[in-house]
């Protein structure tokens, strides 16, 4: 089988690249390694090099130019990953910079409606989702069906949110205008070892090794906040399992349906690493929305659960961020 991967050098993608790999495809892997995307250099990903595999093929180039290139390849799967993406503040700070999202899917497009993939498999966010369903007064954990393109859609998260739902209408259109198969994952607060810093996860655990035995410790905003996390090793698993018995055009969530406030995390981190301070938020840090959890269900009826705890993720984190500092 072959494969393409977009964004194939940042967080999700490389993990992509790597289950392909090990499955025996051959993988033409596409990213241009700047800033904004989380793209590192090949031979700095985590516990992997993908050129050890005689079937990685590696383009250091906008994908927007590589679609172009190769407008009529021809490729069995193509999983888009490629966004301009990044912690909170980077959203807050650079809305505008998500227009190059809208910008990279509408290349995407136009391509696979001439190069006419077998399959492709895009990503959507958890930050599509109506903000109004994930208040303190009220949130509860938020279904597919929750975002209707064929109705109220509702006010999503910030720019991000908005360029999102907009991939997902394309893909829409793709289908019913074009008949280009696709699905469309929405994962909620993924994280891993080899995460971007900007991100919380690997910034609180960094965080708390780096304070380890200190009587208190901040997190963002009023830390009151909660996510759904969800390991990557999980979200692959659920893309892997998943994505063959998909209909067309079909949305599913990447969750746990457990919700974790930034407090709890914090804790339950410094607890593992042997201390117990207090935590506390900071003003100072965007905070967002109160709370972000997916509902399980229409991964169970496709017999998809996460198996990585929360705890055991951190575990594996403290480990990781230890042998480095």
């Amino acid at each position: 089988m072959r494969v393409l991967i977009t964004g194939g050098a940042g967080f999700v993608g490389r993990h992509l690249v790597k289950r392909s790999l090990e499955e025996g495809f051959e993988v033409d892997c596409v990213d241009p390694i700047i800033p904004l995307t989380g793209g590192l250099e090949l031979d700095k990903w985590f516990d992997f090099d993908p050129r050890d595999f005689s079937a990685f093929n590696f383009y250091k180039v906008d994908c927007r130019e590589f679609f172009i290139a190769n407008m009529n390849e021809k490729y069995d799967n193509v999983f888009h990953a490629a966004a301009m993406v990044g912690g909170r503040l980077m959203i807050e700070d650079f809305p505008l910079s998500v227009a190059d999202d809208l910008s990279i899917d509408s290349h995407f497009w136009q391509w696979a409606a001439s190069s006419r993939p077998d399959n492709s498999i895009c990503f959507s966010s958890s930050a599509a989702y109506p903000i109004n369903l994930q208040t303190y007064d009220n949130y509860r954990l938020l279904k597919e069906d929750d975002i209707d393109l064929s109705g109220d859609i509702g006010m999503p998260d910030l720019s991000y949110g908005w360029a999102k739902l907009t991939h997902e209408y394309l893909s829409k259109l793709a289908y019913e205008k074009h008949g280009i198969k696709s699905v469309i994952f929405r994962p909620f607060s993924g994280y891993g070892e080899d995460q971007d810093l900007s991100y919380p996860f690997p910034s609180i655990c960094k965080r708390v090794l780096e304070q380890k035995g200190s009587k208190s410790i901040k997190v963002w905003g009023s830390g009151y906040q909660m996510r759904d996390f969800i390991h990557i090793d999980d979200c692959i698993d659920g893309i892997f399992s998943m994505m063959g018995i998909m209909e067309p055009n079909d949305a599913v969530n990447l969750s746990t349906g457990k919700l974790t406030s930034f407090k709890e995390f914090a804790s339950l981190a410094s607890n593992l690493a042997g201390f117990n301070p207090e935590v506390s938020g900071t003003s100072s840090k965007p905070e967002g929305v109160f709370a972000r959890g997916g509902d399980t269900t229409l991964q169970l009826e496709m017999k998809f659960k996460p198996k990585i705890s929360f705890e055991d993720g951190i575990k594996r984190a403290l480990d990781y961020f230890e042998k480095k500092i």
